[in-house]
């Protein structure tokens, strides 16, 4: 999987299809033996015809193939597409710079000290931090790593990683790299030997970092620039291709951890909305329409939608007896 801008999905599925699909798959709305994927959540590709609809499911027939071009960065989008979705979504991807400085100031507060990753210059550029990374008194290099990270209404995931510029499309060298699970990898790296405790802590990585987005097409990309980021730090620690199993566990977590949200009612999008009901009277029968009271209030507890579930990696789940608790994400707010 070449380290660009635009990631095939015929990359992903010739490494194995189940991968793709496991990337694709949403698993709030999924049941035990039915699998439903994030659906497209932009009227964008409509004009492609069937299965391209605003609430259909991505399948992998239509992003593969003959159809492996349809899903690609806002950056190489047309022009009126992106102008488009900035008006309709609110959709304004944040330069690379902006992420790190932003990034910086997280670090800054948890190590209690400034340029741990890297130096920013006056003209928008940054030199990384040469130096293995020190940890402040009383914290270790493995607290670092378990510290939640969140991006919220994350688009293609530039605060989580920073394979390129998603402004400019450029690529952006790994030692270079200021995404808040990037710099997680980083110190995994500094401090692991072997590919089994690296694997053991790279995976404590991802499943600590999350991220949630409205359209379904950006939180595809968003996951498969996670999954190219395990492959990139995995080459660049041993030289080699992780093994398949390696990346369908992490394409599992990812799954999981960037998932497709109403950022502002915790709900799958447009899940929440109206109810009618026909009622009967002395005088006949007529419709009610009604609101939600959590939309009617903005209350995030009371909409009548599908709330959204993740993972919490560190709970026992009760049915399986395996960690990872499957909780709705509103539970996590206070």
């Amino acid at each position: 999987m070449p380290c660009e801008a635009d990631i095939l999905e015929d990359h992903i599925s010739g490494l194995s299809p189940d991968l793709l699909n496991a990337l694709l798959k949403d698993h709030t709305t999924s049941m035990v033996g039915c699998q439903r994927n994030i659906f497209w959540a932009t009227a964008d590709y409509e004009p492609l015809g069937l299965g391209y609809e605003y609430g259909s499911q991505i399948l992998p027939e239509l992003i593969t193939g003959r159809n492996g071009h349809v899903i690609m960065p806002r950056v190489l989008k047309a022009r009126d597409t992106q102008r488009d979705r900035s008006r309709d979504m609110a959709e304004v991807f944040t330069p690379s710079w902006i992420c790190n400085a932003q990034n910086n100031l997280i670090d800054d507060a948890w190590f209690g000290r400034g340029e741990v990753f890297n130096h920013e210059n006056d003209d928008h550029t940054w030199v990384s931090n040469p130096d293995k990374i020190t940890f402040p008194e009383g914290r270790t290099w493995r607290d670092y790593v378990r510290d939640t990270r969140l991006e919220i209404t994350c688009g293609e995931a530039p605060y989580l990683v920073s394979r390129y510029d998603t402004t400019t499309g450029q690529p952006i060298p790994i030692d270079s790299r200021i995404g808040l699970l990037d710099r997680k990898l980083r110190v995994v790296g500094e401090n692991t030997g072997t590919s089994g405790e690296w694997l053991k802590w790279v995976q404590v990585a991802f499943q600590s970092t999350y991220g949630y987005e409205w359209q379904g097409d950006n939180l595809l990309i968003a996951r498969e620039n996670l999954l190219a980021t395990f492959m990139d730090y995995y080459r660049a620690k041993f030289g080699s291709d992780p093994m398949l199993k390696s990346l369908q566990y992490i394409a599992y977590i990812i799954s999981w951890n960037l998932w497709q949200m109403d950022g502002l009612k915790g709900v799958v999008p447009d899940s929440c909305g109206e109810r009618r009901k026909i009622v009967a009277d002395l005088f006949g029968t007529r419709e009610e329409v009604s609101q939600c009271e959590g939309c009617q209030k903005d209350n995030i507890r009371r909409h009548n939608g599908i709330y959204c579930q993740i993972k919490d990696w560190r709970a026992k789940d009760p049915k399986t007896g395996k960690m990872g608790k499957r909780i709705r994400f509103i539970d996590l707010i206070k």
